[in-house]
């Protein structure tokens, strides 16, 4: 007797659907191919969002912190200049 060792994808897929887990261990694929092909486009443009998201909310931060140090040294040389 041999053993296999499970994935924690294949217990995740017998959690969610015990018949979609046999199904996949039997070899026999899904009859809704465009269907999980077109769940698969959308979570790649999610993922794409997600990261566009990600990014320009830092660019956000970085102008947010360089207005202020701007403005900071903007206030010290108003005070150290003399008038």
């Amino acid at each position: 007797m041999t053993m296999r060792t499970i994935k924690s994808s294949e217990i995740g897929e017998f959690l969610y659907c015990q018949r979609a887990w046999w199904y996949h261990s039997q070899g026999i694929e899904s009859s809704n191919q465009a269907g999980l092909a077109s769940g698969t486009e959308l979570h790649h443009q999610h993922g794409r969002r997600m990261l566009i998201t990600g990014l320009l909310r830092g660019l956000a931060w970085f102008l947010l912190l360089a207005a202020l140090a701007l403005l900071a040294i903007y206030g010290v040389r108003l005070l150290i200049a003399p008038s």
